[in-house]
């Protein structure tokens, strides 16, 4: 759901090989164990192809307080991913002829700035103008609390519009949950209904559901930010992000789910290429997925300490969830290397050795970098003997010493290269490398 310093870009280098015929199971636990052990990670992954699951592991706590351990059955809030079940009850309804797409949504909402002039696809993709109302500066004073539907649509009216309606893209949560309400208004039943009755239950997903408050009896998941230790995270009010972001689930569900989308199991072929047609980036409810030489799609997500990945790679017939409730490694990162471990291509275990340093030692990283590369300033702080980062408009980070001069976000895949007297940094994140200099 919120804005963050994540990527979902899982590039690289080399080419692929065939697929593998083994997966290297022993050096993805060794992964996973470094990753318990170093206190990095707590979550859930699988790896599926054709539909069966093939690796699967689940690490870390999904209470700390009661040292609650997670199985690969537990339940974890996945975001934005529930943005992919939106969009396929939306071809559902097109398929039926309960709404098309090219259809504007002034009759739903004409208290809506542009409401005449965006359509149902626009929403899907991202093209509406419509301001997300999760990038509200008050949006976390609230979030946490319940909102009618008519408290929500005040909110995004008065959010207004950001651009003319289909002229670029640009995500907005608010687009999925006016969709929510489309739906509701066409087939005369609430959202969790529908999820019930078109997805989850045609497929038997018994662990995928619109959220509630947490329940740890139901074997569901806190979540947790790290500052020295576990903190657990406050618990956004689920009757907020419904399609945008209030779907619970596992990664094993989530790859029968992803399977069935691609197989023909709950949407036309014919919609689904409508959903995987890709414009400035965004497909509906889906974003281009690369891996190295392999064309895939899927969607992550994030609310409150939870982040989650899903993936599939319609080539090989291959799928691949992750959820998490505390990490302070790329999810990302691991991805990449549980997709090597399958393709048989090499990966490396992080080792996670920093260095001390002192607060006096900070003072020559700080200030304000600019990039003629990119248009996101990054502004260097220190807290104590913690560097900070904050990118233009996002929430800032603590890094840690890696070596002289560099320091690392582990959760965003950031490294911050430092030569202070010089006065610049270099930013490396997902195999991209940009320059910096101090103002």
């Amino acid at each position: 759901m919120q804005k963050n310093f994540l990527t979902f870009l899982l590039t690289g280098l080399i080419s692929l090989s065939g697929v593998s015929q083994q997966i290297d199971a022993a050096k993805l636990d060794s992964l996973f164990n470094t990753l318990e052990i170093n206190d990095r990670f707590m979550g859930s992954l699988a790896l599926s192809h054709k539909g069966r699951t093939i690796y699967a592991k689940a690490i870390g706590h999904r209470d700390v307080k009661n040292s609650l351990k997670p199985t690969v059955g537990t339940k974890y809030r996945v975001g934005s991913i529930t943005k992919m079940f939106t969009s396929v009850l939306i071809f559902k309804a097109v398929e039926t002829g309960k709404l098309k797409l090219d259809q504007t949504i002034d009759a739903y909402f004409p208290e809506i700035e542009n409401s005449d002039q965006i359509s149902i696809a626009n929403l899907l993709n991202h093209r509406s103008g419509i301001h997300s109302f999760t990038s509200r500066p008050d949006y976390q004073d609230w979030d946490t609390e319940p909102k009618t539907r008519a408290e929500l649509l005040e909110i995004i009216r008065d959010g207004g519009s950001v651009f003319d309606p289909d002229s670029k893209a640009q995500y907005s949560n608010s687009n999925y949950v006016l969709l929510t309400f489309i739906l509701e208004d066409a087939f005369k039943k609430t959202y969790s209904e529908l999820i019930s009755e078109k997805v989850t239950g045609p497929l038997d997903l018994k662990n995928t559901y619109v959220g509630g408050p947490i329940n740890l009896d139901h074997n569901e998941a806190h979540s947790y930010t790290y500052e020295k230790d576990w903190k657990k995270k406050d618990e956004t009010h689920m009757s907020i992000p419904l399609g945008a972001g209030a779907m619970v689930s596992t990664p094993t569900d989530l790859n029968t789910f992803i399977h069935a989308l691609f197989t023909g199991t709950l949407i036309s072929m014919e919609s689904l290429y409508q959903m995987k047609t890709i414009s400035d980036g965004y497909g509906m409810g889906i974003f281009p997925v690369p891996f190295y030489n392999k064309s895939g799609y899927g969607h992550n997500g994030g609310i409150d300490g939870f982040t989650s990945v899903l993936g599939y790679m319609p080539e090989d017939k291959v799928s691949i969830a992750l959820t998490s409730n505390g990490n302070r490694y790329a999810n990302n990162n691991i991805i990449i290397a549980v997709l090597s471990a399958y393709y048989g291509n090499p990966f490396e275990i992080p080792t996670f050795k920093t260095i001390k340093v002192h607060s006096k030692d900070l003072d020559k990283y700080l200030g304000v970098y600019a990039s003629e590369q990119m248009p996101l300033k990054i502004t260097i702080t220190k807290e104590g003997d913690t560097l900070f980062g904050q990118a233009t408009g996002q929430p800032s980070f603590p890094m840690e010493a890696v070596e002289k001069d560099v320091f690392e976000f582990a959760q965003a895949g950031v490294r911050l290269e430092f030569t202070p007297n010089e006065k610049t940094m270099v930013l490396k994140q997902a195999g991209s490398v940009f320059n910096y200099t101090m103002e």
